[in-house]
Order: structure tokens, then C-alpha cells, then sequence
């Protein structure tokens, strides 16, 4: 199965996967963990692309951007096991880890703060974890996004990513969602510094 794409996109072997990381069932929508899926959500709306296929034990959908192929994925396998469903969506697609943008969520920052990375260790991230593992690789660029740190160093971990936004850090969140896009076109075109430049932090 191939793209729907047309004469516009770019030379062969220039397409990318992004995948948002997150849990499946309606009772984690909103959470802290499932900041990755929300943000690739919105990047589908902006892009006009429906994430409604069934593959790779997750849903995807595929489109251009920029005139580039792109393919959105929101891994169902839950958190703990992303790596399998983006591996196989990577594998079938042709698409090496170096054009495998990951966005998830990210403890060590706060509500409104992303932090972009060309390439590292998971960090602690179970996901990304995972993803290393299954990909063999930890060469692929992620956009973190702040939830916010425990509130104070004794709180479980799991109760807090898989606890609701405030609010206020939500509006923070979403407030983002522009800088998101545009690091993510800049990491497409092969400008990745000039977007962790413009939006770390």
C-alpha cells in the first residue's frame, strides 16, 4: 500500500513519521502521558490529515506537508510498548530512525516549555525507552513537551503522568501547539538546530 500523493512531493526517501505517544483508552484523554497524542492531534487538524487507519497496532494516516510525505501515528499499544508499533510503521514505510519524529511528554519541564532534541537517551521516558529498543537506535529527533515536575519528590510518578492537566497548565500546554508546528516543518527540512534555537526552552 502505497501514498495518496501526488507529482508535488519532494525527491524519493524524503518521508517522515511522526509519532505522538500516549495511552489509548478514553479515561487517559487528557492526561500529562498522553501530551504526545493531543499534540499530534492537532498537528493532523492543521495539516488536514485524518489519523483513521488501522496498522502497526495503532491508527495513522498519511498526507504532505510542505510537499513532503508524512505520516501521523498514535502508537495503541500503550506507553510502555510505542516502540512496536512505530518500528513496524518505520519498517513497512521504509522510513530510518533519523526521519522518526517522536513527541511526547516530559517531566523535567514545565507546563508551556518544549524541548527538542536531534537524538539522546530516553531519559527516564518508558516510551522512548521503548522506542530505542525497537528501533535499535536512539539516532531520532523528539519534541518533549512540559507537564510540570512531581509535586514534591515523594508523589508517585505514575498518579502524576497519568493525572489531569490543571487548567491553566492546559492553556499552557495548547498555547504551544504553533511553536510545535513550526519545529516540526524545521525538523522536516533538515533545520533542526534553528528550531531548537527558536522554540527550547
Amino acid at each position: 500500500m502505497g501514498f495518496p500523493f501526488t507529482s508535488k512531493t519532494k525527491q524519493e526517501g524524503d518521508e517522515w513519521l511522526v509519532a505522538g505517544l500516549g495511552n489509548p483508552e478514553p479515561r487517559y484523554d487528557g492526561t500529562r502521558h498522553n501530551a504526545g497524542f493531543e499534540a499530534l492531534d492537532e498537528l493532523a487538524k492543521r495539516w488536514n490529515i485524518s489519523i483513521n487507519r488501522s496498522k502497526f497496532q495503532g491508527l495513522y494516516g498519511a498526507g504532505t506537508v510542505d510537499g513532503r510525505k508524512v505520516v501521523l501515528l498514535k502508537p495503541l499499544t500503550y506507553m510502555n510498548l510505542s516502540g512496536d508499533s512505530i518500528a513496524a510503521a518505520a519498517s513497512f514505510f521504509k522510513i530510518p530512525p533519523q526521519r522518526v519524529l517522536v513527541l511526547c511528554d516530559d517531566i523535567a519541564q514545565a507546563p508551556g516549555k518544549i524541548r527538542i532534541r536531534r537524538q539522546g537517551s530516553a531519559g527516564g521516558h518508558n516510551g522512548l525507552k521503548s522506542i530505542i529498543a525497537r528501533l535499535g537506535s536512539q539516532e531520532f529527533p523528539r519534541i518533549r513537551i512540559g507537564v510540570g515536575e512531581k509535586p514534591s519528590p515523594d508523589a508517585d510518578l505514575a498518579n502524576w503522568v497519568l493525572g489531569h492537566f490543571s487548567p491553566e497548565d492546559k492553556k499552557a500546554v495548547e498555547g504551544r501547539y504553533g511553536d510545535i508546528e513550526d519545529a516540526a516543518r524545521l525538523i522536516f527540512d533538515g533545520s533542526i538546530e534553528q528550531a531548537m534555537s527558536r522554540h527550547n526552552g
